[in-house]
């Protein structure tokens, strides 16, 4: 597969989930309604250091896959 096919399918995928992720965070913003939930601080944390620990998560797969690409890995034998 041709690098113009393999990018122009990453933006397609990667928009369309991105686009998700952020609907959904749209959603998540609707359990904010006191009138229709209860919650406190700390259920507010919670969620916000989970959704914030899987952000880091992906974006390190992210950085690791480039700098495997450019040569920036740590060390390895397989060099």
């Amino acid at each position: 597969m041709d690098e113009s096919t393999k990018r122009k399918r990453f933006t397609k995928v990667a928009t369309n989930r991105v686009q998700k992720i952020i609907d959904y965070l749209a959603l998540l913003q609707n359990c904010s309604n006191r009138n229709n939930y209860e919650y406190d601080e700390d259920d507010v944390n919670h969620m916000f250091d989970e959704i914030s620990k899987a952000l880091r998560e992906s974006k390190a797969v992210y950085t690791n896959e480039m700098n495997k690409a450019s040569g920036k890995g740590g060390f390895s034998f397989n060099k």
